[in-house]
């Protein structure tokens, strides 16, 4: 089978589409033929070396797919069945005319929609997912502040808050992208390349704050965050664009305001879902439980009829023999939402 390639760490022109073995599922595996992929900065990462797959992973990149059932392993539930459309969180392996997933890690395409579409929808949305109800715990009414609001996750992130009665907040670099969060719903955007995006924060809220945080950003706006952070708020980051060292009295400011820092990564998550060995007697893996959550509550919405209607954001496409143009244009930070790859028959 095809699939994005690269001989060794650097930068774009580095990747091609090569010819590689093609996987076999095992127990509890589907065979899933990819129609459509999507990049995600931590193939960027690691197409640098600095970000390896977990053990036992593909190294070949790609975190989500969507496309058909091609082929089950021994041991499937028989859930699913040749010829289903799904799409799948990954933990890599997805930029290839096939990979295999465990079954529980699946999910149908919604109706009406098509492989691009959906090939937007599991790393971004089931990210945003897990940080807002897995993490923070969001609740009705809540203010929610979204680094990066027009990035996949921060564009998944502003309808769900919404799904959840909650109030979007974003920041982003362009007036472009704050007018599309906007339209996907943000209650209020900020440029945090011309402003003081707390000042504007605590301005909007009238002085409380936000009650949720969540930051792909890191070091350059940890006072910024503490300074528009609520009494008893949540502070989660899920990347570190800016680095992660802190220079600073964090701890007594995180204090003052009796507010948490929460962590999260999910390609890392082991699929045993270590929490502990009284836990793992009552919960099933950590993400076929977030894959369970966000197909019952979220899924839904993606179909017609539904309210509030969920919609994945597609800025671009490319073909697999483009991948690396695909990187470079992530790398430029212009995309609105999603850019996909589309992967040959």
């Amino acid at each position: 089978m095809f699939a994005a390639y690269f001989d060794r760490p650097g930068g774009p022109e580095n990747l091609c589409m090569k010819e590689v073995m093609k996987p076999d599922p095992g127990e509890g595996e589907v065979l899933v033929k990819v129609s459509a992929s999507a990049l995600n900065r931590a193939d960027l990462l690691q197409r640098r070396g600095k970000y390896p797959p977990p053990k036992g992973a593909s190294d070949i990149l790609g975190l989500e797919a969507a496309g058909s059932v091609a082929g089950l392993g021994p041991g499937c539930s028989g859930r699913w069945k040749v010829g289903d459309a799904v799409m799948a969180l990954l933990s890599g392996g997805g930029q290839a005319q096939f990979v295999t997933v465990p079954e529980g890690l699946l999910m149908p395409v919604p109706k009406d929609m098509t492989f691009i579409q959906a090939a937007a929808i599991p790393e971004a949305w089931l990210t945003a997912f897990q940080l807002l109800h897995f993490v923070g715990k969001v609740q009705e009414g809540e203010r929610v502040l979204i680094h990066a609001g027009a990035s996949g996750v921060g564009m998944a992130a502003i309808q769900l808050v919404r799904l959840a009665k909650a109030i979007p907040i974003v920041t982003a670099g362009t007036q472009e992208k704050l007018e599309a969060t906007a339209k996907a719903g943000a209650a209020a955007g900020f440029n945090y390349k011309n402003e003081d995006f707390s000042e504007k924060v605590l301005e909007f809220t009238q002085g409380s704050g936000a009650d949720i945080i969540l930051d792909c950003v890191g070091a350059s706006y940890w006072e910024k965050n503490l300074n528009c952070l609520s009494t008893d708020g949540r502070w989660i980051i899920y990347g570190l664009l800016s680095g992660g060292e802190v220079h600073g009295d964090l701890l007594a400011r995180l204090l003052s305001k009796r507010a948490s820092i929460h962590t999260s990564l999910l390609r890392s998550r082991d699929k045993e879902a270590r929490l502990g060995i009284t836990l793992q007697v009552f919960f099933p893996q950590y993400k076929e439980r977030l894959v369970r959550a966000f197909t019952e509550e979220a899924l839904p919405h993606f179909s017609g009829g539904a309210s509030p209607r969920l919609q994945p954001l597609v800025d671009s496409v490319y073909p697999l023999h483009a991948i690396a143009e695909a990187h470079r244009a992530m790398e430029e930070n212009k995309n609105i939402g999603k850019i996909v790859i589309e992967i040959p028959v």
